[in-house]
């Protein structure tokens, strides 16, 4: 079986992969686990020269990997750059910090010597997506390398490209406890159940984070997910509307509004609505949209032409349910993959856009009366990933983002982000888990108690 990567801007195939067959995943899974043993041995300042070489090399390729990315889903290439700085950016943050994340600590408990002590794991599973196809990865694989694991990637299927360049470049930096395959996802649960894989990390939708738990649980793995996203940003009625609105088209439009962390719903004070609305709708209608390869792109297509008829359809099911259309709206070229930027109001519980991710330029404006009101609509729903709060009294943001909303990232007049120096994750059908910072590194690891009498 092959898989072809397909430019969602011109329709082009891009390049062609072969699949990885089961005697081959066989044959590179056994490669690192013997690679493991070695590396699990090595201390951290040698991790940590690897580590830094993966690092030098991405900055060094960045151009490079921002064109593969815009050729194979659609990244405007600014965007790709950034992504890449950031990737190295979390390689240098675990091999400056990974040492004093997992020292082990001394616990006084009545013994000549009692202390935890924290040991890799061994082959960990990575089951990652096409939306940031490089960060993903890394914020994965620079702390569980740096625990002393090694790593089997599954990226998908519409960027093994990236996946591949990614291998040639962990290999190039000796770090050769990490490996790529190719294979769709209908052959997930083999991985899954290898006896050489000891955890799995999956960044993706719910559906696929609800079957890899239910797989991984059923033979006892641990699993770390990062799963879907409506996030809700609050804009109150002290804030500064032309700053929040500004803030929160950013965050709706980045990666073309394919990513779980996005600006999705704005649930927005009455008294300042109407002003917020003709705010976001400019600020929608000034970003400019083309060939991600050009400069100056904001925004490219979607990843898939697929993807804008599912959104089409939640577009369209959300105004027959009563939701108003500002901007945008429908998707006329269907020969490419580029979704209009859209602007819905009115928007209630039974609507696609007020209960489902939506994954694409789409803003739902929902009206609310108070403050209660605001966080009681912001906390209906299942997901739990981000929200943002928008107010001109940051300790009251600061009181309604730690205490009232229910998400793992919650950030007071700017918009949800990841960042390697902070702990990444959902509740709820968000997921479970965190990423990145020492929550992250610690958790593809063997929190073992030592005790010496």
């Amino acid at each position: 079986m092959t898989f072809e990567s397909c430019n969602p801007a011109s329709g082009e195939i891009v390049a062609t992969h072969s699949e990885t067959s089961r005697e081959e995943v066989d044959a590179i899974l056994r490669g690192l686990q013997a690679a493991y043993e070695d590396w699990r041995r090595i201390d951290f300042p040698s991790r940590a020269v690897c580590l830094r070489r993966a690092a030098h090399f991405l900055r060094e390729r960045s151009e490079i990997f921002a064109r593969l990315m815009a050729a194979e889903m659609g990244k405007p290439l600014a965007q790709g750059r950034a992504e890449i700085d950031k990737c190295a950016w979390a390689c240098d943050f675990y091999a400056e910090n990974a040492q004093a994340f997992l020292a082990p600590e001394s616990i006084q408990a009545g013994f000549t010597r009692s202390f935890v002590t924290c040991n890799p794991l061994g082959v960990i599973l990575a089951i990652m997506p096409w939306n940031f196809p490089f960060w993903q990865v890394f914020r994965a694989v620079a702390p569980a390398l740096m625990a002393g694991n090694a790593v089997l990637l599954k990226h998908a299927s519409n960027v093994f490209g990236c996946a591949r360049a990614i291998g040639d470049l962990l290999r190039d930096a000796d770090l050769n406890v990490f490996a790529p395959i190719v294979m769709g996802s209908d052959r997930v649960r083999e991985l899954i159940e290898h006896p050489l894989v000891r955890g799995v990390t999956l960044t993706g939708s719910t559906a696929a984070g609800s079957a890899v738990a239910a797989q991984a649980g059923a033979i006892l793995k641990k699993t770390v997910l990062e799963l879907g996203g409506s996030d809700p940003y609050l804009v109150l009625e002290d804030a500064d509307v032309e700053s929040a609105a500004e803030t929160c088209v950013a965050s709706r439009l980045i990666n073309t509004g394919q990513s779980c962390i996005a600006a999705k719903r704005f649930i927005v004070h009455q008294s300042i609505q109407r002003h917020f609305e003709e705010a976001v709708v400019e600020k929608m209608k000034s970003r400019r949209v083309g060939n991600p390869l050009d400069e100056g792109i904001a925004l490219g297509p979607l990843a898939r032409r697929d993807l804008c008829r599912t959104l089409q359809a939640q577009v369209d099911r959300s105004i027959a349910a009563g939701a108003r259309l500002l901007l945008g709206g429908q998707y006329k070229d269907q020969s490419t993959a580029f979704y209009p930027l859209t602007v819905l109001t009115d928007v209630h519980p039974g609507q696609p856009a007020y209960e489902e991710e939506t994954f694409g330029p789409v803003a739902a404006v929902i009206g609310a009366r108070d403050e209660a009101d605001t966080i009681r609509i912001a906390n209906d729903t299942s997901f739990g990933l981000g929200a943002a709060v928008f107010t001109r009294d940051a300790p009251r943001g600061e009181r309604i983002a730690a205490n009232e909303l229910q998400a793992g990232c919650c950030f007071v007049n700017d918009f949800v982000r990841s960042d390697p120096r902070l702990p990444f994750g959902g509740i709820k059908q968000s997921g479970y888990g965190r990423e990145l910072a020492a929550f992250g590194i610690r958790e593809f690891v063997n929190i073992k108690t030592v005790v010496v009498k």
